[in-house]
């Protein structure tokens, strides 16, 4: 990763045509990381870097702004960036201070939308005119997305549907994450170690009235956890929400406890993931009765 900043930083002052060779290989390299952050131990330390990283991303694209693989990893950059280090932390703090854990979840909203909008760039380069269908036709608009769009689908969604988490007014929208994250589904099913499964856990926990289904939620669990052979703390923490809102407390007393038994180095690759789920998970557990009725 340092070779690529350094390289970035001396093609700034090179000739147009070598910069934008400079700049579409560095953008190359950094849209195909691979685990390098999430195999990492310090979330700290990768917390500082990603920072850099995201904006990075932001100098790149104005040399290429129709890149869709950098728009994709930007997209889901902030996404990331703003889950685990900005709402992850909010929830946690919100058990000690509300009002600050307040702020900090409307920051995440707007990193959540920073990254929609690139990620929307994206899907209008490669699907014009799909902005408006998306909202009018969600599902008929996604029959044209192939296997080969399902990063950029399932960071639409994602980005989308956490922003739709935190600012309940946007709930009308959710029908298009929903389609979004099905067709994902739908393309390639076990993606990502599950991820889009731990997405409808989540979308499909928001109740009937909102499109919900807990029958579906518990599937979705169920085949998460079969993916990634229960070595990721996402699915459970994901389905302990439903816990909360149905008051059960023996089942998200389980549901913890199960995640935090997750060791983090029998999936090296997910290393940082499952630390920073199992902090929440832990803080939730710690102040469970703040969370359930005596």
């Amino acid at each position: 990763m340092s070779a690529l900043l350094v390289t970035a930083a001396l093609v700034a002052g090179s000739g147009c045509s070598l910069k934008k060779m400079a700049v579409k290989s560095v953008a190359g390299a950094l849209s195909e990381t691979g685990d390098v952050f999430t195999r990492d131990s310090d979330p700290e330390l990768v917390e500082g870097a990603s920072m850099f990283a995201l904006k990075l991303y932001e100098v790149l694209l104005d040399t290429l702004p129709k890149d869709v693989p950098l728009l994709t990893a930007t997209c889901g950059g902030f996404t990331q960036f703003g889950y685990a280090f900005v709402q992850n932390d909010a929830e946690i703090l919100e058990f000690e201070d509300h009002e600050k854990a307040e702020a900090e979840k409307e920051r995440a909203v707007k990193l959540y939308l920073r990254a929609k909008d690139y990620c929307f760039r994206a899907l209008e380069l490669r699907f014009p005119g799909i902005a408006q269908k998306i909202l009018e036709e969600p599902t008929v608009a996604l029959t044209q997305a192939k296997k080969e769009d399902v990063p950029l689908l399932y960071w639409t969604a994602a980005s989308w549907g956490l922003a739709i988490g935190l600012r309940t007014e946007l709930a009308i929208d959710l029908p298009s994450v929903r389609a979004l994250a099905e067709r994902a589904l739908a393309l390639d099913e076990p993606w990502n170690k599950g991820a889009i499964h731990e997405i409808l856990i989540s979308l499909e926990s928001q109740g009937e009235v909102l499109g919900g289904s807990e029958a579906r939620a518990r599937e979705h669990f169920k085949r998460a956890v079969e993916i990634q052979k229960g070595l990721s703390p996402g699915p459970y923490v994901s389905l302990a929400g439903l816990s909360v809102t149905k008051q059960d407390r023996a089942e998200f007393e389980k549901l913890m406890t199960q995640a935090l038994a997750i060791d983090p180095e029998k999936d090296t690759s997910n290393r940082l993931v499952i630390i920073v789920g199992q902090r929440r998970a832990r803080a939730m557990l710690a102040n469970i009765d703040k969370l359930f009725a005596k």
